[in-house]
């Protein structure tokens, strides 16, 4: 049984900006300043698709596992000396294409997770295959699981079986429905009793869709520690686990939980 008194402060960095439509490599050359300004933190979070923005053209912009893209976002850590991570769009080794987010650690080390749940109002499902399995990431003993965008509507799939001290979604979510990203943010909060940090970008894609942005970090209770609002930047917060395990300890709604299995 893990002691998380005993886990030090996390520090993350969440990175809030416009993309430029399908251009990786403007892309990258913007990211690349703006990670300058988050040198000290241990988790650096990037927008869904930060490279091209949210598209449906998986043929044409998808990179292989080991593109330029990837290999960048590797090369960003080691130089930053922190965890960076955000999705992009990637054709798997089997050849099928995924919203995957990359989990690119200083050493080298790359995981990912593929977004399960598609956004078929834009068709991503019919573009995107889409993934089946949860990732549970530990970084200076925080248990951290990232989710991405539309997987934040499924509360089962963010249910916390796993003892999560912070759950971590990266998005493109869209102004039209701003209300429906500020309301589930703290519910999914409140039911699994952990820290949450959501990153969304602002300004319009190619297709005119705008972003309201609102990238925040949530605590246990689903008070917010920061929300950005539309404003462009890097934004920092500290996490700190003591005050964690201090709410779980006051309120231990998890020993309540109803078992259940995902298949």
């Amino acid at each position: 049984m893990r002691d998380i008194n005993q886990l030090p402060d996390l520090e993350l960095a969440l990175i809030q900006t416009e993309l430029a439509w399908q251009d990786p490599e403007a892309n990258r050359t913007h990211f690349q300043a703006l990670l300058e300004q988050a040198r000290g933190a241990d988790l650096i979070v990037l927008p869904e698709m930060f490279s091209t923005g949210f598209c449906m053209d998986s043929v044409a912009l998808a990179e292989p596992e080991n593109g330029p893209t990837s290999m960048w976002l590797s090369e960003q850590a080691k130089r930053i000396d922190a965890v960076v991570t955000g999705s992009l769009i990637i054709q798997a080794a089997d050849g099928s294409y995924r919203n995957r987010l990359l989990w690119a650690r200083p050493d080298g080390s790359v995981a990912h997770y593929d977004k399960r749940h598609l956004f078929r109002m834009a068709g991503e499902h019919r573009h995107y295959a889409a993934g089946d399995k949860q990732l549970l990431l530990a970084l200076k003993g925080w248990q951290i699981r990232p989710l991405i965008c539309y997987d934040l509507r499924f509360p089962l799939w963010s249910r916390d079986p796993h003892g999560t001290d912070l759950l971590l979604y990266t998005a493109n979510w869209p102004a039209a429905r701003r209300q429906h990203w500020n309301r589930l943010l703290p519910a999914r909060a409140i039911e699994n009793l952990c820290y949450v940090a959501a990153v969304n970008r602002i300004g319009e894609d190619g297709k005119g869709h705008p972003y309201s942005g609102d990238t925040q970090v949530l605590d246990f209770q689903g008070e917010a520690l920061l929300n950005a609002g539309a404003a462009a930047g890097v934004f920092r917060v500290t996490l700190r686990a003591s005050e964690l395990a201090a709410y779980r300890e006051r309120f231990p709604a998890y020993l309540d939980a109803d078992d259940f299995a995902i298949t």
